[in-house]
């Protein structure tokens, strides 16, 4: 059984966003399967030497109710969190980029670091979409916090 000190969770699936609840039942229970998406082998993690998480999502709002008790169990951790502005290219289920934006507040300020990803560069309107939507979301967090 793997008994990491620093766990990376959910790169490949959003558990802030869909599986908060059976991550901290796991967390409670202290030990999940994990599966690798690339040979298919699994293993088993125990949380027995866990320090640090590392959360990656695109709507984290779902886990905020639960970050208390990883500050009760005196485990760290922040969020690579990947805001994008998507609106109208109906490219991802997400709450509007407002909404999230204000989840990114209010995870910095009261809770943890946050690092703002920007993934992934999509071709829209002929031009690389990080031009476009890196200017949409400056534009949208200059109006928010005037």
């Amino acid at each position: 059984m793997m008994k990491p000190v620093i766990l990376s969770a959910s790169r490949s699936t959003d558990i802030p966003a869909f599986y908060s609840d059976w991550f901290f039942k796991r967390l409670e229970l202290g030990w999940c399967s994990w599966i690798n998406p690339f040979n298919k082998v699994t293993s088993q993690v125990s949380f027995e030497d866990l320090k640090f998480i590392v959360f990656w999502s695109k709507n984290p709002k779902p886990i905020i109710p639960y970050l208390h008790i990883l500050k009760e169990k005196g485990i760290g951790f922040y969020f690579q969190y990947t805001l994008n502005d998507y609106s109208g290219f109906d490219l991802e289920n997400v709450p509007g980029v407002v909404e999230r934006l204000e989840t990114f507040k209010t995870l910095a300020s009261e809770f943890c670091p946050v690092v703002w990803r920007f993934d992934p560069l999509i071709l829209i309107e002929g031009k690389i979409g990080k031009d476009i939507l890196l200017e949409r979301i400056w534009k949208r967090i200059d109006r928010i916090y005037r």
